[in-house]
């Protein structure tokens, strides 16, 4: 049974505005990688920076694809529709599988997806920043199924290729969709944008990530600000802004839409405090709600909550206050944005783990950068028994490289008993460290996973706390896959 989901009519409409009367063949799923293919599939041939998925072709089809997509002629497979001619009639009949050809197989796929989000009314959030975007993409998810079907971009699909991919699961059931836009240069969430269509735009905040790609902070600024840029004017459009961050408060200035402020100030329309760390257990603070619309008036009213949620670390009141606003702009009322705080998503970033000899293991590893770094720190604080920082290299940050990791090393100073640091850039940490350290430190400078590993082995006992945290470069999820297995065993 059809649930309004794409199928082949309108994948070939959406490319070239003419619907075949006879193609009603349902689509399963929408994939790059032919591995991922299921039977009724459709499969779109990109090039890659190491591969390209037109040599892939033949297995997609042997897999159950009933269409393909492709910018250049593989082998004997018949082309049924060739959109790179001048001239376009659309074949009598459509034997199966399809393929069709296209100028850019890339382009085609964001093509589609456009077409299809422009199919479905649905409210669009967007949500960038150089921190958090996943984190706050799940729990603002959460937090809105409590109402709406609500879909949400899967993993890391925040890109040109991720997002179309989710926005090809719209189905007539959805009322919301939740996307992650992430960006490496100037240009590209605009682009996302674009096919998306967002009615509101959440940023969490700015960072130096990416900076040996954009070369400023003022230009991370303003590709970050092409999210609120893009959106409708108030009321239908809502910029959620993080009024505790500088950059992202003037992003105020760029936008039509209604400005939302979040923060930890009182003078943001939602904001925390009284925020108390409880380790392993979660977090627990006030939640204040401005009723009134002149931010300041004497005449505003405030709602006040208590709330505990069991995200870690304190960092995490931002995530939940970004999910509570959306919460609120789309007419959530309390109970329902609690019972979604409450019950977050099991892709959360940040989670505890088993290790060896009865400690626990902190697995932040996806990712890193300066803030998000002190912010694990920040959590590792918080907990008791002997606490070990095994910190990786931070990533694409150009300039500021030394200076970031300094100011790690000084954080992790203060908060831990062990630091262990693994890669050439995070051996700054650990100079810094030994410039500044003090009585009782334990220091180590390793080069690599395997070296961390067989130090951990040695050296963890039971009750200690150990945070693993690194660039998706480092690949640092070895470390806490090959300890956690090991109590397992």
């Amino acid at each position: 049974m059809n649930d309004g989901g794409l199928n082949l009519a309108s994948v070939v409409e959406g490319l070239c505005g003419q619907r075949p009367s006879n193609l009603d063949q349902v689509v399963t799923n929408t994939v790059v990688d032919s591995r991922l293919v299921r039977p009724g599939g459709l499969f779109v041939a990109l090039h890659g920076e190491r591969t390209d998925g037109h040599h892939y072709l033949l297995d997609a089809l042997s897999r159950g694809a009933v269409a393909a997509i492709v910018d250049r002629d593989v082998g004997e497979v018949p082309i049924a529709l060739d959109l790179t001619e001048d001239l376009i009639t659309l074949p009598q009949c459509w034997p199966l599988p399809v393929v069709v050809k296209v100028p850019s197989s890339l382009q085609a796929l964001q093509q589609i997806a456009a077409f299809w989000r422009r199919r479905h009314n649905v409210r669009v959030i967007g949500i960038t920043g150089s921190l958090g975007k996943t984190t706050t993409k799940e729990l603002t998810a959460a937090v809105l199924a409590r109402r709406f079907c609500t879909l949400r971009s899967e993993g890391n699909y925040n890109n040109e290729i991720g997002l179309p991919l989710t926005l090809l699961h719209l189905s007539k059931q959805h009322e919301c969709v939740v996307l992650e836009m992430g960006m490496y240069d100037v240009g590209e969430i605009a682009e996302l944008a674009q096919i998306a269509l967002p009615q509101v735009g959440v940023v969490t905040m700015v960072g130096p990530i990416h900076l040996e790609r954009v070369k400023t902070m003022e230009g991370i600024v303003r590709a970050k600000s092409e999210l609120v840029e893009a959106l409708p004017e108030a009321p239908e459009g809502v910029a959620i802004l993080n009024y505790d961050d500088e950059r992202v408060r003037g992003m105020a200035r760029v936008t039509r839409a209604r400005v939302f402020y979040y923060g930890l100030s009182p003078e943001a329309d939602l904001w925390a405090d009284d925020i108390e760390g409880l380790g392993l257990q979660g977090i627990r603070f006030q939640l204040h709600y401005r009723l009134a619309a002149g931010r300041g008036d004497k005449g505003d009213s405030t709602e006040t909550l208590h709330v505990r949620i069991p995200l870690l670390g304190r960092h995490s009141v931002h995530t939940a206050l970004r999910a509570a606003a959306v919460g609120l702009v789309e007419g959530l009322n309390w109970q329902e944005i609690v019972e979604g705080l409450r019950s977050p998503s099991p892709q959360l970033r940040l989670f505890s783990v088993p290790g060896p000899g009865g400690s626990i293991i902190l697995d932040d590893t996806y990712n890193a950068s300066p803030a998000s770094m002190l912010a694990a720190l920040n959590l590792l604080e918080d907990l008791d028994g002997r606490r070990i920082a095994v910190l990786g290299d931070m990533l694409e940050l150009g300039v500021q490289e030394r200076e970031a990791h300094e100011k790690v090393g000084m954080r992790a100073l203060e908060v831990a008993d062990v630091i262990i640091t693994v890669g050439p850039r995070a051996r700054i940490i650990g100079e810094t460290v030994l410039r500044w350290g003090r009585a009782g430190i334990e220091l180590h400078m390793l080069e690599d996973n395997a070296q961390a590993i067989e130090l951990l082995r040695k050296m963890v006992r039971k009750d200690d706390m150990i945070l693993v945290k690194g660039s998706r470069g480092m690949q640092m999820e070895e470390i806490v896959n090959v300890l956690s297995a090991s109590e397992k065993i």
